[in-house]
């Protein structure tokens, strides 16, 4: 099984890959790069899966559910966010004095996670048969 690299752009694939991106994009090639150069860490990777798929979460709330330590949760809290991948927000509480701070996974991350290092585990079947030399596909017969 191949896989269609032209889909979407008339059968041809452009030249330079900044010309993938439509004339009024809202993000540079490489910053998109940068999204996908994030989840490439695995503790940004589970922050942010926890945060697309579990909803909002406190710095408390994500520091218990990894077992990590605070510096080294904000550090990577501040590069998801750097990049647009996570936004960080505050609210105030009820019977709470001052502002209660959270974060959430942007558009952005939820569509870098779901339609990309998601996808690609949850593909892992198909691709492992694609890759496996023991296994014969019709073209070689």
């Amino acid at each position: 099984m191949a896989i269609d690299q032209s889909r979407g752009f008339g059968g041809e694939l452009p030249e330079d890959p900044e010309d993938l991106l439509p004339p009024d994009s809202v993000l540079t090639l490489d910053e998109y790069l940068a999204m996908h150069a994030a989840v490439g860490h695995r503790t940004r990777y589970e922050i942010l899966y926890r945060l697309v798929h579990g909803g909002d979460r406190s710095p408390t709330e994500l520091e218990a559910e990894m077992d990590v330590d605070d510096s080294t949760l904000h550090y990577h809290l501040n590069e998801l966010v750097d990049v647009g991948l996570v936004e960080k927000r505050q609210r105030t509480e009820r019977e709470q004095n001052g502002l209660y701070t959270y974060y959430r996974a942007t558009v952005f991350g939820e569509v870098t996670l779901t339609e990309g290092v998601d996808e690609l585990i949850r593909g892992e079947q198909e691709f492992e048969s694609m890759y496996d030399s023991s296994v014969e596909s019709a073209d070689d017969e």
